[in-house]
């Protein structure tokens, strides 16, 4: 013989209503912003501004997702925003010294 399942804490809803809101247990996770605006200024660049940018924001977003305790996401769109970052730093710098050596070449 089988036992009936214990009854539930919260009455039924009715059909049609909202769902319940979550419980205090439940904490809604949000995106840094710095996070994003990192990955966005990473991808466009802007004269080499947006990379220094993005890397500054993406330093930034990545040390207070860290320290939020889980209440704030992104972490992957600042580690992305710091390599693009990089990668436009990376590129300035291969401009100035490859434009330095043809400078130098031709005087």
């Amino acid at each position: 013989m089988s036992t009936p399942p214990p009854p539930s804490a919260e009455p039924p809803a009715a059909p049609g209503s909202p769902p319940p809101p979550p419980g205090p247990y439940l904490q809604q996770q949000r995106t840094n912003g710095l996070a994003v605006a990192s990955l966005v200024l990473g991808i466009l660049w802007i004269f080499w501004l947006g990379s220094l940018l993005a890397l500054i924001f993406g330093f930034i977003a990545k040390r207070q997702i860290d320290g939020s305790g889980g209440t704030q996401s992104g972490s992957g769109l600042a580690i992305a925003g710091i390599v693009l970052g990089c990668v436009g730093a990376f590129t300035l710098l291969l401009v100035i010294v490859f434009g330095e050596v043809n400078f130098s070449a031709t005087s």
